[in-house]
């Protein structure tokens, strides 16, 4: 019988051969791939609801939140889908010229051009659709990848990566390009942290338990994505009507993603207006824990102490503080957020300009949810995470953002040919 260990050593040895293959992979097959996957998981609708309908009735001890990010729809199945269908139709990332230059006297010409990553570890929980995503980005950017789901969504992304081998199969891309650790094993992440040999980055999409875990055990680069702790702040000349359609928007659209809004920060120039705001949500169902100056608005509002500037809910309740000006929303953020999303409610230009320049996030907003914290909303087709660090990326990871550089050096003639020898 094959030990775990064996197991994971020859997923990363698969991954690696398949890298090479997708690297130099032309673009109209990696296409062709994708969109066949496409159409594969719209095929196999019903097999993948009933995987997801395994999970579910498994998920006694799941909070609401992460339920909703279990559960999977005809509707969320054909989002997914397209999803996949968007990326396929997205520029190839690979082969770009990002920089060239001529350095005068030595006759070299440079060129700084994007190649992927190699193999990619994905570790993620609950949200099943993040297969998709994952596997459809990491081929888009010729990179091979190892996936490594939550427990919970086991059945759901095993249906779903089926669909997709299916879709490369017609395409002539070998399945290896995509490949799930065939286990829920814990120790099975141990394992992917340490494959240094095989796995080029680790990224983990989850709650600040897995991200913790994989920040301290990791022994490969890893692309954290923390948690979502979003904050709005609504500036003393922001229009009521359209403050408390963008704040209920941010927080109740969705409760359990990463974009949520969490923290709402009101100037008190406004306060004596902006009851409606507070009214809405609380009307809505959402609890809202506030400071002293907030509570005298509504009765129904409960008192926060200080864990609630930095707690991610993820469920309906908002934290509410009044906050002096702009200067003290800018410093309330950079204390107590997780660097994630942020936003300004206003229409003053030099105050929304201050605002986006001194917020130090990935994703900072004008006038806009939070809920917009999304790859497809960027326009990537998907996602998978939304970095929150300095480092090589921060935002939505799309396609672009999984691949690296290399430099080639040319030796040119005065016609700028290059020379032979």
């Amino acid at each position: 019988m094959t030990s775990l260990s064996e197991q994971i050593e020859t997923l990363g040895i698969s991954a690696r051969t398949a890298a090479r293959t997708l690297a130099i992979t032309p673009a109209a097959v990696k296409d062709a791939a994708l969109r066949a996957a496409a159409a594969a998981i719209r095929t196999a609708a019903a097999d993948i609801l009933a995987a997801n309908a395994l999970d579910m009735a498994s998920a006694t001890e799941l909070s609401p939140a992460m339920k909703d990010r279990l559960m999977l729809d005809a509707k969320r199945i054909e989002v997914m889908a397209a999803g996949i269908a968007q990326v396929a139709a997205l520029p190839d990332p690979v082969g770009r010229v990002l920089q060239a230059w001529d350095v005068a006297g030595n006759g070299l010409h440079f060129e700084r051009v994007s190649v992927p990553l190699g193999v990619i570890g994905i570790i993620y929980e609950s949200r099943p659709n993040v297969t998709a995503d994952a596997a459809a980005l990491a081929i888009k950017a010729g990179n091979a990848v190892i996936l490594r789901g939550g427990a919970e969504s086991f059945h759901s992304s095993r249906a779903i990566l089926a669909a997709m081998h299916a879709g490369f199969n017609s395409a002539g891309l070998p399945e290896n390009a995509a490949q799930m650790v065939p286990t829920t094993d814990r120790e099975a992440v141990a394992m992917l942290l340490t494959m240094h040999d095989h796995i080029d980055v680790i990224i983990p999409r989850g709650g600040r338990g897995l991200t913790t875990r994989i920040r301290e055990e990791a022994r490969v680069p890893t692309l954290l994505h923390l948690d979502g702790n979003c904050h709005l702040y609504v500036a003393p000349d922001a229009d009521i009507a359209i403050a408390t359609r963008i704040v209920t928007n941010a927080k109740l659209r969705r409760t359990g993603v990463c974009g949520s809004l969490e923290t709402l920060l009101i100037d008190t120039a406004l306060l004596g207006t902006a009851a409606p705001i507070l009214t809405a949500l609380l009307d809505a169902g959402c609890e809202l824990r506030g400071d002293a100056a907030v509570r005298a608005l509504d009765a129904r509002i409960l008192p926060a102490n200080n864990a609630d500037w930095e707690t991610e809910y993820l469920a309906p309740i908002l934290a509410v503080r009044a906050v002096d000006g702009v200067d003290a929303a800018i410093a309330h953020i950079n204390r107590h957020g997780s660097h994630h999303t942020d936003g300004i409610i206003s229409t003053d230009a030099a105050r929304i300009e201050q605002f986006m320049a001194q917020v130090d996030s990935a994703i900072v907003l004008a006038n806009a949810s939070t809920q917009f914290a999304d790859g497809g909303e960027f326009g990537f087709g998907g996602e998978i995470g939304i970095a929150t660090g300095r480092l090589h990326a921060r935002g939505p990871v799309g396609a672009a953002e999984l691949t690296t550089y290399k430099t080639r050096v040319t030796t040119r003639n005065p016609d700028g040919a290059i020379r032979a020898g």
